[in-house]
């Protein structure tokens, strides 16, 4: 379909959603023990999660556990607005950040199964300021210089975050912050992404492509990449062809009105105890997600969402691409996404763990040394939130928070040790039909 046909379908797709109301929706519910878990076990999690608030550790959470396609478990914890004294609820909505980066991952392999662009494509084609790009390289006088990259870099290499372009760092780190590109807090800018992301091809990146995992603003440039290629811009794209179709309402760029109070705050942990996060630019806050320009579609760290619509979308991959009977891509796609693109770049810091096109994948349970499975695939977010997929148990856990920094916090671990401890099946040798 042309450009322009494109974006009066979706223009229209969005008509009629608004128009029609949008009722939230939920993926089915059992009883742990009709899918292999343990309710009691599963209490050991919630009183775990309940000592951290009580204790004055977590101001609220969110966790969501779901086996073969049914919610298990889904509690909230805390509160949302301490000093309001407003609790927690389970459809709060959380600033999910670098989970953002799955969603636009998925995003251009639809593009790429649509004959749209090839993910081996060079970010040029789309992109035509990154025709020529530079690294900064540290030299014995302290300083740094400026080399010529060794190669072009391609949509693969921002995908796996071995582009070489992190979020202002380096040895150039001096002309991002001229530049006024630094860190990864996009919802105050007056400025639309694609903007910014063109600004980035002129300074000095931090590793040649392909010689290092190097975490950064490579899937804000995919976000570019999407609306160049697919002639919408990025919250269009993403409503019409992702969330709207998998009955993700309340994933957002910036809320909507009647959405502000659902909005949990960030707090901020030290030995002092827990306070409200400072708010620069409307960081943390109500902020910018309320009233902030509503130009700038970080698609490496600006969505809000809530547990459950996160979940369908995980949901959606473990299903090799469709849920409800509406498929987003096809199986072998979401094959590609959870295997190691990266060799062992990631085993200095990440033992036991790769990249794939968007997630962090475990190939070496042992070398990783915590509970799961060869093959599970995850990441998370700045304001301590965490998700996983475990294809192998067929389990997806998402864990929703707003603490940053979490100074030291350990809850991550227990969550994973005590959903595990929680199956007591014997891993389908004698599943039911």
């Amino acid at each position: 379909m042309p450009k322009i046909g494109c974006r009066f379908a979706a223009s229209l797709v969005l008509l009629l959603t608004f128009a029609s109301g949008v009722v939230a929706q939920e993926l089915p519910r059992a009883v742990p023990e009709k899918v292999g878990l343990s309710s009691a076990r599963l209490e050991r999690l919630t009183s775990a999660l309940t000592e951290y608030v009580e204790a004055g550790q977590l101001p609220g959470a969110v966790a969501l556990v779901v086996r073969r396609g049914r919610v298990v478990y889904l509690e909230a914890f805390g509160q949302r607005d301490r000093e309001a004294a407003a609790p927690q609820q389970v459809d709060d909505i959380f600033r999910i950040a670098s989970q953002s980066k799955a969603i636009i991952s998925v995003a251009i392999m639809m593009l790429q199964e649509e004959g749209q662009l090839l993910i081996s494509d060079r970010l040029s084609r789309y992109l035509p300021e990154f025709a020529e790009t530079t690294v900064a390289v540290a030299n014995e006088e302290g300083g740094y210089d400026v080399v010529p990259a060794d190669r072009a870099v391609r949509l693969r290499d921002l995908l796996t975050h071995t582009s070489g372009i992190g979020y202002g760092g380096g040895a150039g780190e001096e002309r991002w912050a001229e530049a006024g590109i630094q860190g990864w807090y996009f919802a105050d800018r007056d400025e639309p992404i694609v903007e910014t992301v063109t600004r980035m091809a002129a300074l000095p990146f931090e590793a040649q492509p392909g010689e290092r995992f190097v975490y950064g603003y490579s899937t804000d440039i995919l976000g570019a990449v999407v609306e160049v290629a697919s002639g919408l811009p990025l919250d269009e794209f993403l409503q019409t062809r992702i969330f709207g179709p998998l009955g993700m309402v309340d994933t957002h760029f910036y809320l909507p009105a009647g959405k502000h109070e659902r909005l949990s705050v960030v707090y901020s942990a030290s030995d002092d105890g827990l306070a409200p996060a400072p708010d620069p630019g409307g960081m943390v806050g109500q902020g910018a997600y309320v009233r902030g320009p509503r130009k700038s579609y970080s698609g490496g760290a600006g969505l809000l969402s809530t547990a459950q619509d996160y979940a369908r979308f995980l949901q959606m991959t473990l299903n090799g691409g469709e849920l409800d009977s509406v498929r987003i891509l096809s199986r072998k796609s979401i094959e590609l996404m959870t295997v190691n693109h990266v060799g062992d770049l990631l085993d200095a810091v990440a033992p036991g763990t790769g990249f794939g096109l968007g997630f962090q994948v475990v190939d070496d349970i042992g070398g990783r040394g915590t509970l799961g499975s060869v093959g599970e695939y995850g990441w998370g977010g700045a304001y301590h939130s965490t998700y996983w997929v475990d294809p192998a148990e067929e389990v997806v856990v998402v864990y929703f928070a707003q603490l940053i920094p979490a100074n030291g916090l350990d809850d991550h671990a227990k969550l994973r040790a005590l959903i595990y401890q929680a199956i007591i099946d014997d891993g389908g040798l004698n599943r039911r039909p």
